[in-house]
């Protein structure tokens, strides 16, 4: 209700569809229990490990299965962009059946971008932990970009709110305020992502590093002398 009155609650809404109900989710892992309740066998089935990179067929495959995230970050800031679009923001509060579309593509986008992110049992994610940072930064920077220019713009945007009676903001500045909206609360949910992994890699390389001293201690030296020729 509130959301066809007032810009910044719609944006409020945005954000939990597409970012925050996805990423609890993925978090929760609903995939086995979803699949034995609807009694789908054989489901969910985990991504295919791609290994035989000989034929000209598998080395397609393999590229293009490691950049399936890349993909899905540049699917999910196409869907987050291309809703807030002024023909079709005023369209879906126009349309209920409109409405209802932009909410399910939030809420898939938001899906498929963070179980590629964080991972979901049974399902891993494709690229290490390095990448994956950069793919939630670049996800955080298409978000926060949107309320960039919804905050600094000075002429209405939607103009199908134009027609609703505002008591306590003019549209503009009710724009302003959902912009606002849209630059904070993203980076709060991705910048705890990108923490966690950068802590996850760090661990990771402290090990490697910590295993490889152990292996150079354990390692018996090499004598400087030459080896004594057999008997001939």
């Amino acid at each position: 209700y509130w959301s066809q009155r007032f810009i910044w609650v719609r944006s409020v809404q945005d954000v939990l569809l597409a970012i925050g109900a996805p990423a609890l989710i993925v978090l929760g892992a609903p995939w086995l229990a979803l699949g034995r309740g609807l009694g789908l066998r054989g489901w969910p089935r985990q991504e295919p490990a791609v290994t035989d990179e000989s034929s000209v067929a598998g080395r397609i495959l393999a590229r293009g299965w490691r950049n399936l995230p890349a993909m899905l970050t540049a699917a999910f800031a196409a869907v987050w962009w291309g809703w807030h679009v002024p023909v079709l923001y005023d369209t879906a509060l126009r349309q209920p059946v409109v409405y209802g579309v932009e909410m399910i593509t939030y809420l898939g986008a938001g899906v498929l971008l963070w179980r590629q992110m964080i991972g979901s049992r049974p399902y891993r994610p494709l690229r290490g932990r390095l990448h994956r940072i950069v793919l939630a930064v670049g996800t955080s920077v298409a978000c926060t970009a949107l309320g960039f220019v919804q905050v600094f713009g000075t002429g209405v945007m939607y103009p199908a709110y134009l027609g609703i009676q505002h008591h306590i903001l003019s549209v503009v500045a009710d724009q302003q305020v959902g912009g606002a909206v849209l630059w904070v609360i993203p980076l709060v949910p991705f910048s705890i992502l990108a923490v966690a992994l950068l802590i996850g890699w760090l661990n990771d390389e402290e090990s490697e590093s910590l295993a490889a001293g152990f292996d150079r201690l354990l390692k018996p030296p090499k004598s400087a002398w030459p080896s004594r020729p057999g008997l001939r």
